[in-house]
C-alpha cells in the first residue's frame, strides 16, 4: 500500500449524503486526519465529534475560503433529480464540480479525490472484468452517465495543468447500506412502491430483466476505500466493487423468490411510460446505461491501497433490503426517514422533480 506519513486536513463536500456519511464516519477517530470539514446545502442536526460542518453551495459559495485551511477535498456532492430537467443537474453537478476543482487549486489543495462512478464507463466488453483502463465514455443519453464522463475529460486536463496535485478518481459500483435505502427509494423508484414488498414471503416470483447483472458494494466498505485513498499518495483511478456480481440467481436467493426473465425492451417501455407520466423517477435512459455497465476489476484498490470489502455484495443488497422494510433513514437530511409530510409530500412536489 502507497502509505504517506504526512496527516490530513480534509473538507468533504457532500458530507451529508450516502457515501458522505460513510467516508466522515471512516475519518473521524483516525490519528492521521488532523481536521474533518464537512461541507453541505443542508445543516444536519449535529456535527458530531471532531467535525465542523459549513452551509455550502457548490453553484454559487465561496469555495476558495472554504478550502484555504485544508490539504485535501473530496467531493461527493451529486443532484440525481430533477429527472426531467437535465440543464438543471447540469449546472449543479458537472459547472459545479468544475467550480470545486477549480476553487481546489486556487487555495493550495495538494490531494483531491473525485466521487466518479462504474457508469462513467463505456459499455462493457462482456465476459471478462475491465480495468481502469477501460474507455471513459459513458453513455450518452443517460444524464448520470453523460455527466460523470465529461468530468472525466474536465480531469484529464485539470492534472496536466496542475501536477502538483494528487488527484484520485473513485470509480465504485452501486452503493448500498440500511440508511440510505429510503433515499434510494426516492431517488429511483418511487413513492409508489410499498416498502412491505421487500419482504421475501411477498414475492414467490421475481420479474426481472433479461441480462440483469450489476456489482454492488456496502457504503462503510466504500468510505474505507476512500480513507486508505485520502491517506495514501496514490493517484489515478480506482474500481471499488465487492463480490459476487449480482444477476438473477443472487436477488433470487435474497428475496426467496423465483426469478422471472422479462424481455428488457418490454421493462424500458414500461419505466418510459411511468417515467413520462412523473410515476417513477428514474429515466428510461438511465435503465439503458445500466444494462451496459461493465463489470469492474478491482485489483488495483486492493493491491496498491491494501483495501478489503469486510461485507460481500449480496450482503449490501440484503442490508438495503432491510432497510427498505424498515424505512430506516438516518439523521442527515439526504437519508432523513420519513421526509416531513411522507410520501404525499413526494407527489405535491412532483415525482423525480425534487433536487
Amino acid at each position: 500500500m502507497a502509505a504517506s506519513a504526512s496527516s490530513r486536513r480534509v473538507a468533504i463536500v457532500g458530507a451529508t449524503g450516502n457515501i458522505g456519511t460513510s467516508v466522515v464516519d471512516a475519518l473521524r477517530g483516525d490519528t492521521q486526519v488532523e481536521a474533518i470539514t464537512a461541507l453541505s446545502r443542508r445543516e444536519p442536526p449535529e456535527q458530531g465529534r471532531g467535525v465542523r460542518w459549513e452551509r455550502t453551495d457548490v453553484q454559487e459559495d465561496d469555495l476558495v475560503g472554504r478550502f484555504a485551511s485544508v490539504d485535501t477535498v473530496v467531493h461527493l456532492a451529486w443532484l440525481f433529480q430533477p429527472t426531467h430537467d437535465p440543464v438543471t443537474t447540469w449546472r449543479n453537478n458537472v459547472l459545479g464540480s468544475i467550480r470545486v476543482f477549480e476553487a481546489a487549486a486556487a487555495a493550495g489543495v495538494r490531494h483531491l479525490v473525485y466521487a466518479s462512478s462504474v457508469a462513467a464507463y463505456s459499455p462493457g466488453p462482456g465476459g471478462r472484468s475491465i480495468s481502469e483502463t477501460w474507455p471513459t465514455h459513458g453513455w450518452p443519453a443517460a444524464a448520470y452517465s453523460r455527466e460523470k464522463a465529461y468530468l472525466e475529460r474536465f480531469l484529464d486536463a485539470f492534472e496536466r495543468q496542475h501536477p502538483d496535485i494528487r488527484v484520485v478518481r473513485m470509480r465504485t459500483a452501486f452503493c448500498f447500506k440500511p440508511e440510505s435505502a429510503e433515499q434510494q427509494r426516492r431517488l429511483f423508484i418511487g413513492p409508489f412502491l410499498p416498502n412491505s414488498l421487500a419482504r421475501p414471503e411477498l414475492l414467490p416470483v421475481l420479474p426481472l430483466p433479461t441480462g440483469l447483472r450489476f456489482q454492488a458494494v456496502h457504503s462503510d466498505d466504500v468510505g474505507e476505500a476512500y480513507r486508505l485513498a485520502i491517506l495514501s499518495d496514490s493517484r489515478g483511478a480506482f474500481n471499488v466493487a465487492a463480490d459476487p456480481v449480482v444477476d438473477f440467481s443472487a436477488l433470487a436467493d435474497l428475496l426467496q423468490a423465483r426469478p422471472a426473465a422479462v424481455p428488457a425492451p418490454l421493462v424500458r417501455a414500461v419505466l418510459a411510460a411511468a417515467w413520462n407520466l412523473h410515476l417513477v423517477p428514474a429515466s428510461p435512459d438511465l435503465f439503458d446505461a445500466f444494462l451496459r455497465l461493465p463489470m469492474m476489476d478491482t485489483g488495483r484498490a486492493r493491491e496498491e491501497l491494501g483495501w478489503s470489502p469486510r461485507r460481500s455484495s449480496t450482503q449490501a443488497v440484503a442490508d438495503f433490503l432491510r432497510g427498505l422494510r424498515s424505512a430506516t433513514g438516518d439523521s442527515s437530511p439526504p437519508l432523513r426517514s420519513p421526509l416531513p409530510g411522507g410520501r404525499l409530500e413526494e407527489l405535491r412536489t412532483g415525482v423525480g422533480q425534487r433536487p
